[in-house]
């Protein structure tokens, strides 16, 4: 039951915070009219319309970050895995099978036959082996690098500390057999091999920096026929080792700069499913809206790279003294840890509670009684009036409580992620979502080189910690891993805000292969529309044929 109201509150939520503006060539339509009078039928049941919301498409997946560019990519490439569009769980793609070594630290993979890009070039093994390195080169500073981390000399390679690519656990024996090699055992790595930083990249492509001129030449279902600021246009790639199992011929992709321009799309049946920003208020039919807790957490940390807020006393301190109930009060998932609570996955207790003396004596024992000595704290944020809020309440807090001396800068949208990786702040806010459905993709991010780490943490107990639990597996995996996530919270280097829904406009039962899930993602390949219906007592008339 608690679910079910945290969902619907969720739904109101979203009622309420869509924007109502029109753009001037979208009509406004009033709600509560007939599904069927709003909204003309789909004629091409081969041809899908999706509406994303406007950004700048990154297509080599080498740089890519945005997680509609990951909905993207399961369309245009695809690895040794791809995810089950219900379960999640990984669905051998590319690979057709794979042997495990006895020490579970070599896995061999065997590609499939007759594999081929969309220009008849064959898919080789060496074609994974090239992308993977390429990824991992230090001069690209790949965002997904370190999730390589876990094969042998991948770390080091990355970091330039390994000069020889031929020293990474990648090996390429022949045109269809991939040897990795890991530096300890990891049940999870077919389910990381599902996120597209693992695709495969034609040769004529693996040194080329721009990918904006012409298509990618990629290996996925379909293939990219044009693109432009407003729509790319996908087609079935016929060359695909699967392609009789892909049901749509045509995928249009609309970017829309709008909720009301969405919500236009939808009400005029040329979109079937809207991933973007959406205007419900602007909707006339509402039946389609699918809303689900995703695998993903809004949060704000404390970077930590320089003194004194490398000394997590500090953090700690600068935790405890915020008001708890205040600041998630106006969320309706409030978050009091990073990784939502999955199967399996022990309960973790976070910071929830202020506790002024406790701030007051970590203060003091760090050097800086009453907030003596310590520089100007800059709190980064974007212009949302959430983060406004957010921003104040902890100003205040650590001004009153800490005798901190506390800025706030507001950064534009389009350059807050990449005012991320640089200095001159102290405290920043993030959404990640899950790139599998393992804690593992919440906690590499904090690994001390990870490309990811823009808290620039470092924390020998929490490395050990991770490496420790490289070493096992089931439970005890997870108990670890737990453990891991606690020190994050309890030194102050994250602080939770609130877990995040998955809103899209989709009808389920026009629509087949479309299922909620925690990362929402949905497999281009698997969706396809389903055989029309007639209800109960209706004949459907015979075609008319033209003589």
């Amino acid at each position: 039951m608690k679910k079910l109201i945290l969902i619907i509150l969720c739904v109101l939520f979203f009622f309420g915070c869509q924007s109502t503006s029109v753009k001037n060539n979208a009509p406004q339509e009033s709600g509560g009219q007939d599904f069927a009078a709003s909204r003309p039928p789909v004629v091409d049941r081969d041809e899908l319309t999706v509406v994303f919301s406007t950004h700048d498409i990154e297509l080599d997946f080498r740089k890519s970050y945005l997680a509609s560019e990951a909905q993207l990519f399961t369309g245009i490439y695809e690895g040794l895995f791809t995810y089950h569009p219900f379960t999640l769980e990984p669905v051998m793609a590319a690979a057709e099978k794979w042997e495990l070594s006895e020490d579970k630290k070599q896995w061999t993979f065997t590609l499939r036959r007759n594999m081929h890009f969309w220009n008849g070039d064959p898919v080789r093994a060496q074609d994974f082996r090239a992308a993977w390195i390429s990824l991992l080169e230090p001069k690209r500073e790949s965002p997904y690098s370190s999730l390589f981390d876990i094969i042998e000399g991948a770390r080091d390679y990355r970091n330039g500390v390994l000069k020889n690519p031929e020293k990474v656990g990648i090996l390429a024996s022949d045109d269809r057999t991939l040897v990795v090699k890991l530096n300890s055992p990891a049940s999870f790595f077919p389910a990381m091999l599902c996120h597209h930083s693992f695709s495969p990249i034609h040769p004529s492509m693996v040194n080329n920096d721009d990918w904006s001129k012409a298509p990618p030449v990629s290996n996925g279902p379909f293939r990219i026929d044009s693109i432009n600021a407003e729509r790319i246009v996908l087609l079935k790639n016929e060359q695909y080792w699967d392609s009789r199992r892909v049901a749509l011929n045509k995928i249009i992709i609309k970017y829309t700069e709008t909720g009301e321009d969405a919500s236009y799309l939808w009400n005029s049946g040329e979109a079937r499913w809207i991933a973007g920003n959406v205007s419900i208020e602007a909707l006339t039919d509402r039946s389609g809206i699918q809303l689900n807790v995703m695998f993903a957490t809004h949060y704000y940390y404390i970077r930590s790279e320089e003194k004194p807020w490398s000394d997590y006393r500090v953090r700690r301190a600068m935790a405890l003294v915020l008001p708890w109930e205040e600041i998630r009060g106006s969320h309706y998932l409030p978050a009091k840890t990073l990784i939502f609570p999955i199967t399996g996955y022990p309960e973790v207790k976070g910071i929830t509670e202020t506790d002024y003396e406790e701030a007051e004596k970590l203060m003091a024992q760090a050097g800086y009684a009453g907030g003596a000595g310590m520089p100007e704290l800059v709190i980064r944020l974007t212009p949302s009036p959430d983060a406004a809020n957010i921003g104040r309440i902890m100003a205040t807090a650590w001004k009153e409580k800490l005798g901190l001396n506390v800025r706030v800068e507001v950064i534009p949208y389009e350059r807050y992620f990449q005012s991320m990786k640089e200095s001159g702040y102290i405290i920043g806010s993030s959404t990640w979502i899950g790139d599998f459905a393992d804690p593992y993709t919440f906690l590499q991010m904090w690994r001390r080189d990870s490309n990811l780490n823009d808290a620039r943490y470092n924390d020998d107990d929490y490395e050990a910690l991770i490496e420790k639990s490289m070493t096992e597996e089931g439970d005890v995996r997870l108990a670890t891993l737990a453990d891991a996530e606690k020190l994050l919270l309890e030194r102050g280097t994250v602080l939770p805000i609130s877990y995040s829904p998955a809103l899209n406009i989709v009808d389920t039962n026009e629509l087949d292969g479309w299922y909620p899930n925690a990362l929402d993602i949905h497999p281009f390949k698997f969706l396809s529309f389903k055989s029309f219906r007639t209800l109960p007592g209706v004949a459907m008339a015979a075609p008319v044929k033209n003589d």
